[in-house]
């Protein structure tokens, strides 16, 4: 009745001769046979009681060192391994053991199958070099008593290879899987299932290596192998759902998720039909299928997989086992995609608590735990608990993984992200780059992780104002994103992006939009029309405009990202805070003080809500406020923030950012503004020295020329303000349109100092071309227009009465 899977009756039949027999050997023997059957049908309390009875009539009638109370134990063992006790299930092997060595040589196989099913416990606890080491001692007595090509030995090699897999260690893992193949297809039948399973564990290998042809290539002739033994025994083979899984898995890895969805479904199938309604294994299912929903967004469909096997779960298995953690983390991961973080961090904790009970303090599970509370944290903003989370979960993944593993490489970079958003560059960088070198080693040259990395230090170094460093690792991200991606991908757009950025900041104005345009079009065709990423390309395009002096096509991009934003953002998004900055510039630019000086009081306003005081962010900010003042002539509030930008920049990771050189030839500005020359002066030099220790934007350094050139002809030192100015013209001339407001401040400063020295000829030439640019470019009412024809009108009034 067992053997062909009828355990109900087989059950009634054991039952009815209990109650008929009386001999010790017989009840022995019948618990033993129910024991059997409960645990056939994953019925583990059951089954563990009746091995009990089994047990305690064994310690009554046989010798305590009598080989069949080790079959007991072992038995024992095996159900509580099952229930996920493995505390219990290891003193059970271990009682089995000890008998099995005082009763027969200590290199019997008996001895070899318990150094195995301790291995086994030892596996599950996470412990996997003592692992290695009980399975090796297994191997030794199995090649010692057997022939090489003896099934045991090629079980054997196969748990090694599964050990090295689970440490991520995938060449050993090939090595040890390949080897025992190769004795189960001398010994095995063609469509023997174990052959199958070899199949399958090479190509869960291939699968970690990210061939994935190769991969589905092994899990189709394990399938094959499967679908004849169905055919042959005519009963659903339940173990036909795991290859289901197995190649749905591969196909969700490789991006078809709908081919991934066709094989899960098929091994839902099966198992629907095969299995009890609330049986573990449908639970892995629903489970499997949540997973796909997730990964294509549709939350609420994966929501209702993932409770379907939490609701199995808690009914069948022990309220502390692990499954039942994995069940509440996925929960939580859905909650966590919907921003519902609070609902999120309640399913995370239920998950950590289970684990800190059930898991040694070192099981990956645990570190899986901690880091998505740390991501929750990290959400909230909370970064002091997110770093710790995130530390725990680091130090528990050094301990269980061999130090080159891709989760250990994920855990630094998570810890990267914190001290990034802390402010903490020169941390960021340091973690960034040790999870880049890790994954440079683990895998392929183009995977998209790699681009990620490689993004993530290219963010750093754009922070901290290293545009050349940055460079290089944007487009080392960019070139994997090109090779790896469809051309319509949104990863792809934010590598168009982010590489406008830099050329923007690096003055190549024309490379920047021609990104910005890419990455636009992109997001475009992929996304929904109002999807917050194509606010972050209409704010790019805006900037490049703002900075070529094309101001109505920078207002329309402005304008449009700001529309976005506010449609689909809370009021005190710092997203919002960016365009109402961008904003405020355009209107600084166009010389409508109050309305810029409204706009970057909205954006200052969010930004408290949202930063911590010192925050990079500021800086943008205090640069907008001080030089609107300036502009409105309030020189003391206008030095106040400029003070306050340079407070953040002096911060150790900020010492050598560019902006750092600019806000110094601020402050010289206003300074000089307010009649104190020699100070003024003092704060330019300071400037100029500081860029020749960074690397910047020739821009910048025109306008600390154009600032020095001002109070050298302030302090009358007309020769050295002209070279100055001239410095500064050059620069301009060679990297502004030609009609861009910088160069009319720079021919006008020039005509000024030309008027000093009396060479009325060139400053009429060079007052003349800042009037042009300014008639062109800005409003007939701005500042700048009407202080370039007072200067014109003078100089003609000297012209003549010269």
């Amino acid at each position: 009745m067992i053997t062909v899977g009828d355990f109900n009756q087989a059950e009634e039949i054991y039952n009815r001769l209990l109650e008929n027999i009386c001999s010790d050997d017989d009840r022995i023997h019948i618990y033993h046979q129910l024991g059997l059957l409960s645990a056939g049908q994953d019925q583990y309390t059951d089954a563990a009681t009746f091995y009990e009875k089994s047990l305690e009539i064994k310690q009554k009638t046989l010798p305590e060192d009598h080989l069949s109370l080790a079959t007991s134990y072992n038995n024992l063992g095996g159900v509580y391994q099952k229930k996920g006790e493995y505390l219990k299930a290891h003193e059970f092997y271990e009682k089995a053991l000890q008998i099995k060595m005082k009763t027969v040589d200590a290199n019997d196989l008996a001895c070899a199958t318990s150094y195995n099913n301790i291995g086994s416990v030892y596996y599950e606890m996470a412990d996997y070099s003592k692992t290695i080491e009980l399975y090796n001692k297994a191997l030794q007595i199995f090649e010692t008593h057997l022939p090489r090509n003896h099934p045991s030995v090629a079980t054997s090699y196969s748990n090694l290879g599964g050990v090295y897999y689970k440490i991520s260690d995938y060449p050993m893992a090939r090595k040890f899987y390949e080897t025992a193949h190769k004795i189960f297809e001398n010994v095995l039948l063609p469509n023997h299932t174990d052959l199958a399973t070899s199949y399958s564990n090479i190509g869960r290998v291939y699968h970690k290596l990210d061939q994935y042809p190769k991969a589905l290539e092994l899990y189709e002739k394990a399938l094959t192998i499967l679908k004849i033994r169905e055919k042959a025994l005519h009963w659903n083979l339940t173990d036909l759902a795991t290859y289901y899984n197995n190649i749905g898995t591969v196909y969700s890895d490789s991006g078809d998720l709908a081919k991934a969805l066709e094989f899960h479904q098929n091994a839902l199938k099966i198992r629907e039909k095969a299995l009890d309604p609330n049986h573990p294994n449908l639970a892995s299912s629903y489970n499997n299928i949540g997973e796909l929903y997730q990964q294509m967004s549709d939350h609420s469909k994966a929501l209702e997989f993932y409770e379907k096997a939490c609701e199995i779960r808690e009914k069948s298995l022990p309220a502390n086992h692990p499954d039942l953690a994995t069940s509440y983390n996925n929960i939580g991961e859905v909650y966590q995609s919907m921003h519902r973080d609070d609902k999120a961090l309640q399913s995370y904790q239920k998950a950590l608590n289970i684990r800190e009970t059930a898991l040694p303090s070192n099981h990956p599970s645990l570190a899986t735990s901690y880091n998505n509370m740390g991501q929750i944290f990290y959400i909230k903003r909370e970064y002091q608990k997110a770093l710790r989370f995130y530390k725990i979960a680091c130090q528990i993944l050094e301990t269980a993984s061999p130090t080159n593993s891709r989760d250990i490489a994920a855990s630094y970079n998570n810890i990267g992200e914190v001290y990034y958003s802390m402010n903490n560059y020169c941390k960021a960088l340091e973690f960034y780059k040790t999870a880049c070198e890790i994954r440079e080693k683990t895998l392929q040259p183009n995977h998209p992780t790699l681009a990620e990395s490689y993004n993530n230090i290219g963010v750093v170094y754009n922070d901290i104002g290293d545009y050349q460093n940055a460079l290089e690792f944007f487009k080392k991200s960019h070139k994997i994103r090109e090779k790896t991606l469809c051309q319509n991908d949104p990863n792809l757009a934010d590598s168009y992006s982010t590489i406008g950025e830099i050329s923007k900041d690096l003055g190549d104005y024309t490379l920047a939009l021609e990104y910005y345009v890419k990455a636009l079009e992109i997001r475009g065709n992929a996304l929904s029309p109002n999807h917050l990423d194509l606010a972050t390309s209409y704010s790019g395009i805006g900037h490049v405009y703002n900075n070529m002096a094309d101001y109505p096509k920078a207002l329309e991009f402005y304008r449009k990202a700001l529309e976005l934003r506010e449609a689909n953002l809370p009021a005190d998004n710092k997203d919002l805070a960016t365009s109402y900055n961008n904003i405020a510039s355009h209107y600084h630019a166009m010389g409508n003080y109050e309305k810029a000086h409204n706009a970057v009081l909205k954006a200052f306003k969010i930004q408290q809500k949202n930063f911590p005081e010192g925050h990079q962010d500021f800086a943008s900010t205090y640069n907008l406020f001080g030089k609107i003042y300036r502009s409105m002539k309030d020189y003391s509030r206008a030095l106040h923030y400029f003070k306050e930008c340079l407070m953040i920049f002096q911060q150790p990771e900020l010492k050598t950012h560019p902006s750092r050189a600019i806000t110094y030839s601020n402050i010289g500005d206003v300074i000089q503004l307010m009649g104190h020359y020699e100070m003024a002066f003092s704060f330019h030099r300071k400037a100029l020295k500081i860029q020749d220790n960074t690397q910047y934007n020739s821009l910048e350094s025109s306008m600390i020329y154009t600032n020095l050139g001002e109070t050298c002809r302030e302090m009358k030192d007309y020769s050295t303000a002209i070279t100055y100015l001239q410095r500064a013209l050059q620069i301009r001339e060679n990297k502004l349109p030609k009609n861009h407001p910088d160069l009319a401040v720079t021919y006008h400063s020039l005509a000024k100092s030309y008027i000093a020295t009396r060479q009325y000829d060139m400053a009429m030439k060079n007052a003349q071309q800042a009037v042009d640019i300014a008639k062109e470019k800005l409003p007939l009412n701005h500042p700048h227009l009407l202080e370039y024809r007072n200067t014109s009108e003078q100089l003609r009034d000297l012209m003549n009465a010269f």
